[in-house]
This record gives C-alpha cells, sequence and structure tokens, in this order.
C-alpha cells in the first residue's frame, strides 16, 4: 500500500500518526503485530457513495446546489461514488435523447475533475415497468434504455428502477408477469452495455420483498438484482396511495433486507432522524449491517438522508458517521 493510500484510509479513525510511527519507530514490535494494528483498522467492509435525493431540497426546492455541482458537493462531504436521481435533471421536451447525451457529458467530466465514481443512476417518472398495457411498458423499456446508455457512459455499474404496475397491483400475477417483462427485457439491453439492472423496494407491491424475490428468481439474469433500501417496506397505506397516508402494511424491514442482499448490487442507507448518541430513531443499524455483512456484501453503501429536524448536509454526515461507526463496531 501506498503511504498517501494508508494516511488516507486510516486518519477517519483517528490513528495516522500512531500507525506511521509504527514503522519509522525502533521499538522491537514485529511485522506480524504492526500487521495486526493495521488489519484492525483497514475502514469499513463497504464502499461509502451519495445519493443525490439527500440533497434534493437544495436542488430542487431551495435551488442553493446546482445538480450539475453534485459529484463537487459529493467529494467535499468525503464520498468515493455519487448515485444520481435522474427526475433531479429537465430533459428537453422532443429532444430528450440528446439532451441526455449532452448532459451525460457534463456529468462524467464533473466526476473526473473531482475524482469521485459514478455509482448509479436512480431512474424516475419514465413509464412504469409492470402495467398491464404492453405498449406501455415497451415505451417505459424505451424511455429507461436512454439512462441506461447514460450509465454505460458514466462508468456506473447500475441502474436503479421502480416495479411500478398501476391497476395491476390490484392482481399480484398480473404484476408479477409484467413485471417479469418489464424488468427482463430491461435488463437484456442492459446486458449489452455491462450494466445492473437494479429494482427498489419503493412502495407498493415492489415493498414486498417476497413478492420481488420471486420476480427476480424467475427472470434469472446476472445482472438483474435489487437495491435493498432501509426504509420502504410500507406496502399499503390508507386511501391506496403509494405515498403519504398512513402505512397499513409494513413488510418487516429487516426480514426484507435479509430476503433480498444475496441479489443486491448496492445497499441504500436510509435515515429519518437521530438520537442524542447518533443512532437512527427507528432503524436498528447494528441488526442491519449485521445482515450486510454476513451476506459477503462489499459494494457501494448509498447514504440517504431524507429526515426533517437535521439540515441535508448535517443529516448526510450524521448517516455517515453512524454508519462508519457500526461498521467499526462490527469489524
Amino acid at each position: 500500500m501506498k503511504r498517501r493510500e494508508f494516511i488516507t484510509k486510516t486518519t477517519s479513525s483517528g490513528i495516522a500518526l500512531s500507525l506511521l510511527g509504527l514503522y519509522a519507530c525502533k521499538d522491537g514490535k514485529s511485522k506480524e503485530q504492526i500487521s495486526n494494528i493495521i488489519s484492525e483498522y483497514s475502514g469499513p467492509f463497504f464502499k461509502l457513495s451519495l445519493a443525490q435525493w439527500s440533497l434534493h431540497k437544495a436542488i430542487r426546492d431551495e435551488k442553493t446546489l446546482s445538480n450539475l455541482d453534485f459529484a463537487k458537493k459529493a467529494k467535499e462531504l468525503g464520498f468515493e461514488g455519487v448515485e444520481y436521481v435522474s427526475q433531479l435533471y429537465k430533459l428537453e421536451e422532443g429532444n430528450e435523447s440528446a439532451s441526455l447525451n449532452k448532459l451525460t457529458k457534463d456529468l462524467k467530466q464533473r466526476s473526473i475533475d473531482n475524482d469521485i465514481q459514478n455509482v448509479l443512476i436512480m431512474i424516475d417518472h419514465e413509464g412504469d415497468l409492470s402495467v398491464n398495457d404492453k405498449s406501455s411498458r415497451d415505451e417505459a423499456i424505451r424511455r429507461h434504455s436512454m439512462w441506461v446508455d447514460a450509465a454505460a457512459e458514466l462508468g456506473c455499474s447500475s441502474v436503479r428502477v421502480n416495479l411500478f404496475g398501476g391497476e395491476a397491483e390490484k392482481d399480484p400475477s398480473a404484476w408479477h408477469a409484467n413485471s417479469v417483462d418489464g424488468m427482463g427485457r430491461l435488463s437484456e439491453y442492459a446486458a449489452k452495455s455491462n450494466i445492473n439492472v437494479i429494482v427498489e423496494n419503493h412502495g407498493g407491491l415492489s415493498s414486498d420483498a417476497g413478492k420481488v424475490v420471486k420476480v427476480l428468481k424467475e427472470i434469472n439474469r446476472s445482472n438483474c438484482g435489487a437495491l435493498p433500501d432501509f426504509g420502504n417496506f410500507c406496502y399499503e397505506r390508507e386511501g391506496g396511495n403509494r405515498w403519504g397516508g398512513k402505512c397499513t402494511g409494513q413488510y418487516d424491514i429487516y426480514k426484507g433486507v435479509e430476503e433480498l442482499m444475496p441479489f443486491a448490487k448496492g445497499v441504500s442507507a436510509k435515515t429519518f432522524d437521530f438520537d442524542e448518541n447518533g443512532n437512527e430513531v427507528s432503524i436498528d443499524y447494528m441488526k442491519m449491517f449485521k445482515i450486510i455483512k454476513d451476506s459477503g456484501f462489499k459494494g457501494f453503501v448509498g447514504v440517504e438522508y431524507e429526515g426533517n429536524n437535521l439540515g441535508e448536509e448535517e443529516g448526510i454526515i450524521a448517516t455517515k458517521n453512524l454508519l462508519l461507526r457500526v461498521a467499526k463496531e462490527l469489524a
């Protein structure tokens, strides 16, 4: 390991100077002892990325952060990777493909300039992949494919999709068949560019992890997987709304993550609020990350703060600190 890389990896734990001292001093410590100390503080078992939705208020509502400066902001906040959200970028109507190509080139250069890795694109509002009408699914696949191409150009590993089905969600068997068709065909297209298509538990039947697993097993493609999200396991709400309203059907969040982890190409670490000790008040992060570690996952974990009691950047840092602390305790 190069000296600069060593310092970077150990500074966060506050022991860089002492370990470097071990290299230089002649106090009789063996190479094995030094190696053991270095191993103990080698960092988390996962890599850290920032979900752009964590900054959606600054970008979309407050307009205090340009969506083009996302990579720069993520780097400033100490992240290695970024997860873009398609709905935070407006494409030119009637000229979406050319508009997206131009946007992609700009984002790619900015990621290079800030030495940050492009991890995935979360695709929203480009049509529903699980609806009954095949022509609508065809159009959704076409529109999603543009973002698959953008992800490939950016050097991402994945695109995140939703399995929304409208009326089809009233009939789980129809939703299942439509999801297999829509996500399956999109995955087949994405495989040509070595892009993963991953579904997030994100409301409605997609928040029933057991049903999602059945879809993924039937598609049975290596580039078709999941993005488990800690906070989106409500599959039924009052009034039949996908968002808002009291949750009347909640999937067990720990069981859901455990079931999805064998298919996970990423993880979305959602937070809402913290106690005085820096713990998430509604999610047992120690329990959750033991599930993740036991699965053998070593990829990117995306920080996604959605609370209201802290500012966005403050909430992002609180989430990141929680992740690093839990990872150290699990080491």
